[in-house]
């Protein structure tokens, strides 16, 4: 069994991963640490467990117990707590915020679809953003094949859960319900890793990538469309996208148009591909509390693990 411990244990990704890890049949949860949570059930925050685990928050990590650490808390908190802890060597890492995701203090950026021999070699893992993960996956094949040529264009809509736990004006359900608005305009801070990453595997690319990012009146899930200038015609470009993710575990193009409703509680992410003008223009489908956040971590696990990046991820999307 893969020993786990947790660290920041009640937002929306650490309540997903304890509901992927306690049915997960090689892992066990030694502890999940919440200095504020300490001494109650992990049910009385995360009600989706009641009835699944007995078990407590802590305000001590027993970093000895462990084979594996997830980094949970708020973005800049895990470069902290590394610095305040020290991890036995051999304890693997996978942090959840966007502190190391530039691939600093030796860890590995954790997207399978791009790294996935090197996750399988690293102790170390930043797990990528939601958004990154839609738009990357949309783009990866072009920027392999060096065919990102011209700008990039993205709009994208979250669900709720992507703006975290902690209650705000955008994410009151009075204000979010029947209810739409950009955000972040050509700002977001995932176009950072995005960038970086598209010109890791296509060094001459130096457009711009313009992305809109819409917040959403539904609670999980991302929808991105993405298009830029292409040669290819439609049966290449489908063919282009086919063979690059053939071996993908999780990562599958469509026959035909797709929805959230068909990625939204699987760790899938969907792909749609078609030509326009000269323009290819992809749609991109993920949940992004799973294939964008603690999906996407579990998966990261089985291959540092030398498992099969299924295991515990044979997740059906509800439809209905």
């Amino acid at each position: 069994m893969i020993r786990v411990g947790i660290i920041g244990g009640a937002g929306y990704t650490a309540g997903e991963l304890l509901r992927l890890l306690v049915n997960h049949p090689q892992a066990e949860i030694v502890f999940v640490h919440s200095t504020s949570n300490a001494g109650n059930r992990l049910s009385d925050v995360h009600g989706g467990l009641e009835g699944d685990t007995d078990l407590r928050f802590c305000d001590e990590a027993d970093l000895s117990a462990i084979d594996v650490l997830f980094l949970c808390s708020a973005h800049g908190q895990s470069r902290v707590w590394l610095d305040e802890h020290e991890v036995p060597a051999g304890v693997k890492i996978i942090d959840l915020a966007q502190d190391f995701r530039d691939e600093s203090c030796g860890f590995v950026y954790g997207l399978p679809e791009m790294n996935r021999d090197r996750i399988c070699a690293t102790d170390k893992i930043a797990n990528p953003g939601c958004f990154a993960t839609a738009i990357q996956l949309a783009l990866l094949p072009l920027a392999a094949a060096g065919l990102l040529k011209e700008e990039i264009h993205v709009t994208a809509i979250t669900g709720s859960t992507g703006a975290g736990v902690k209650p705000s004006t955008t994410t009151h359900f009075s204000w979010r319900a029947s209810n739409i608005s950009v955000y972040k305009a050509f700002t977001h801070q995932h176009l950072i890793e995005i960038g970086r990453n598209l010109r890791l595997l296509e060094p001459s690319f130096d457009r711009a990538i313009n992305f809109v990012p819409l917040r959403g009146d539904f609670t999980r899930g991302i929808l991105a469309s993405v298009y830029t200038d292409c040669d290819l015609d439609e049966t290449a470009a489908r063919k282009l996208y086919e063979d690059y993710y053939a071996s993908a575990a999780f990562t599958h193009v469509a026959a035909g148009n797709i929805d959230l409703k068909q990625v939204v509680n699987t760790n899938k992410a969907l792909l749609s591909v078609a030509i326009h003008d000269g323009k290819i223009h992809v749609v991109s489908a993920i949940d992004n509390l799973l294939k964008g956040a603690s999906g996407q971590a579990v998966q990261n696990m089985n291959l540092i693990f030398g498992l099969d990046e299924h295991t515990g991820l044979q997740l059906k999307a509800s439809a209905f």
